[in-house]
């Protein structure tokens, strides 16, 4: 007898439909497995097995042929377990199910028949709803994820048993509900604020600026100078994550298995600090079946490099694709999978190997080899990709002990959304194009300069030495900054802002 069901199979971050057939026939007991599977799958016959065997189910006595289709698709992980058992169960004439061609079954299963979480389910709900089907059959602690798929009804099985009495009309169970806008609205906090950070107003004035356009910022300044509390705050300032941001983020936590127990939905934007021993692999993602890295989990949020000369310098300038086209595609022999890595990069550095240049309170200990050495480690395209380059030099007693709070992150947060909302006016046809990933035609088009404008950025650009890329992203900076002032012109004041936040790192490249 032949059964048939539906699966899904995780490529990268993406569910691609998998048909389940089992045929059993008399002949010599034997089960074979084909279909390209991985380890993890061909192990699955033993683990099914033993759970039928143990839940009091017979198992197959002839030559059991189990197939997964397409044949030419490489099947990992044990999401199949729970597919091919229930396919054994139909093919042996045990169970009778009429609904399975409208159902999709994933789980994994234990020797005792109880079914295990995996990976991916949030991608698979998708690509369920994506195919017409009605039911999807899950892992109890993944039914809250797949359920936040509109559409489909998601039911949560614990077992074998479960799973059979639901295909077969014995058990009569409620599918899991779930409100996507209720959830964003109850996880939606932090836990950190601006007010927390005792003076740097100048810096958290670039905080503003590169969350309000989606800029890209480095700060550099002695240890101890707030660089790492200002990073970890700006994700507070950040609009909070509209549903689809939400979902298109967490299918990545999914896929990589990062999802906290009981979260069902990243109601948060990410942020992301990876130290900076990291390979290039783990920066951008790969492996033989690639998945996602850093870069990708920082997706619609925050990726924080500190110390960043001491990052290995092909970990860094894996970053320069991502950062212009806001994804990044890893190629193998099999092929390529692309994923999506649109983020804020902030960066921060000490000025020096001891970190006390330009340190009024301690003396600097290195000559100018050693500093010239230690900052050629950040390539000069690298930081032509950064937009906003910040000094945040150390903070005095009297602010550290001051009795106000500084500027807090409620108050930054509602500049930041003001200057979005222009932008949305801006780009109707695009809501998710912000100030800095506007193309060069968008620039000539929003950005002009009167003669006062143009004069001074001329001289900034003989003076400096900035490149077209750093042309276009004062460009960008300046129009931020206009629109935090609710400006539809840029002034010489906004245009010399900007350029204040592109000498940094002139400065810095030739001492």
């Amino acid at each position: 007898m032949l059964a048939k069901l539906n699966a899904f199979a995780l490529v990268g971050i993406d569910a691609v439909p998998v048909e389940v057939e089992v045929d059993a026939a008399v002949g010599m007991s034997k089960t074979v497995l084909v279909g390209l599977p991985e380890l993890a799958v061909r192990e699955s016959v033993h683990r099914i097995e033993r759970a039928l065997a143990n839940l009091g189910y017979h198992r197959p006595t002839g030559r059991t042929i189990i197939n997964l289709a397409p044949a030419d698709l490489r099947k990992d992980a044990g999401a199949f377990d729970l597919p091919i058992a229930l396919g054994v169960l139909v093919a042996t004439g045990q169970i009778k199910a009429d609904q399975l061609h409208a159902t999709a079954t994933v789980g994994e299963l234990a020797l005792d028949g109880a079914i295990r979480p995996v990976k991916g389910v949030l991608s698979i709900a998708m690509a369920a709803r994506e195919r017409g089907l009605r039911r999807l059959l899950v892992p109890r602690e993944n039914a809250r994820e797949a359920a936040v798929v509109q559409e489909i009804e998601v039911f949560a099985v614990s077992s074998l048993a479960e799973a059979v009495g639901l295909i077969t009309g014995n058990v009569e169970v409620d599918p899991v509900g779930c409100q996507l806008d209720e959830l964003l609205g109850q996880f939606n906090h932090y836990d950190v604020d601006f007010a927390e950070v005792r003076g740097q107003e100048f810096a958290k004035r670039a905080m503003v600026i590169a969350a309000a356009g989606g800029h890209n910022l480095l700060m550099i300044g002695s240890p101890g100078s707030g660089k790492s509390m200002l990073s970890k705050r700006l994700s507070t300032i950040l609009p909070p994550l509209t549903p689809a941001e939400s979902i298109d983020t967490t299918r990545i936590y999914s896929a990589l298995g990062q999802l906290r127990p009981g979260e069902s939905l990243l109601a948060t934007r990410p942020f992301r600090a990876p130290h900076h021993t990291i390979s290039d692999a783990g920066m951008v993602g790969g492996g033989h079946i690639p998945q996602p890295g850093e870069i990708s989990m920082a997706h619609n949020g925050v990726l924080f490099l500190d110390e960043l000369p001491e990052f290995h310098r092909k970990s860094l300038e894996v970053l320069r694709q991502p950062l212009e086209e806001g994804l990044v595609t890893i190629s193998r022999a099999s092929g390529s999978t692309t994923f999506p890595a649109r983020f804020i990069l902030v960066a921060a550095m000490n000025p020096c190997p001891c970190g006390y240049l330009g340190d009024s309170r301690r003396p600097c200990k290195c000559s100018p080899i050693q500093v010239e050495k230690y900052l050629s480690r950040v390539s000069g395209p690298l930081l032509d990709r950064i937009d906003l380059h910040v000094e945040v030099p150390a903070v005095s007693f009297t602010e550290l002990q001051g009795k106000a709070d500084g500027t807090d992150s409620k108050t930054m947060r509602q500049q930041v959304l003001r200057a979005r909302d222009r932008q949305l006016q801006r780009f109707p046809d695009h809501p998710l194009m912000l100030n800095g990933r506007m193309t060069g035609r968008l620039i000539r088009r929003y950005c002009h300069l009167d003669n006062d404008g143009e004069n001074l950025l001329k001289a900034a650009m003989d003076e400096l030495g900035l490149s077209a890329r750093a042309h276009d992203r004062v460009l960008r900076v300046a129009r931020t900054i206009a629109d935090l002032d609710d400006s539809e012109r840029i002034d010489a004041t906004h245009l010399a802002e900007a350029i204040g936040y592109r000498t940094l790192d002139r400065k810095l490249w030739i001492r």
